[in-house]
């Protein structure tokens, strides 16, 4: 069942809000990253890169936390669990040239926020995450 996401804390899902993702490892620690991220009203978005470490842990285990905190107050946060329910590469390029416009003001993502022959060999996974509990 998916839980609710507050009114009052939908902002720090929809704007430039720092969020920590942590993932769990093989070996059954956890993985934090810093990261943007989104949210479409019911389901939260994060962008990675086809094998990297957070990419490959979801894959082994889809139950993830997000915590998101306001850069001008990081005691106004909120703490979501979750489960991933899709990855996928089609769409996340346009999706994180979103995020790169929307974080950073450059647009794309790959040349305007990031050295544009990164994009050579690193590939774009949009993750879909269901949240659990608030």
């Amino acid at each position: 069942m998916t839980a609710v996401i507050p009114d009052s804390f939908r902002d720090l899902l929809t704007g430039k809000a720092c969020g920590v993702f942590t993932t769990i490892m093989p070996d059954g620690q956890p993985q934090s990253t810093v990261i943007w991220l989104d949210f479409d009203g019911t389901f939260l978005y994060v962008n990675t890169m086809r094998g990297f470490r957070k990419e490959k842990n979801m894959r082994l285990n889809p139950k993830v936390t997000l915590l998101a905190y306001a850069l001008d107050n990081p005691l106004r946060y909120i703490e979501v669990r979750g489960c991933v329910v899709e990855m996928t590469e089609a769409g996340a390029l346009e999706h994180l040239d979103k995020l790169s416009e929307r974080y950073t003001g450059q647009r794309p993502y790959f040349g305007g926020c990031v050295p544009a022959e990164l994009k050579e060999h690193e590939i774009p996974v949009l993750c879909k995450i269901m949240p659990l509990h608030v």
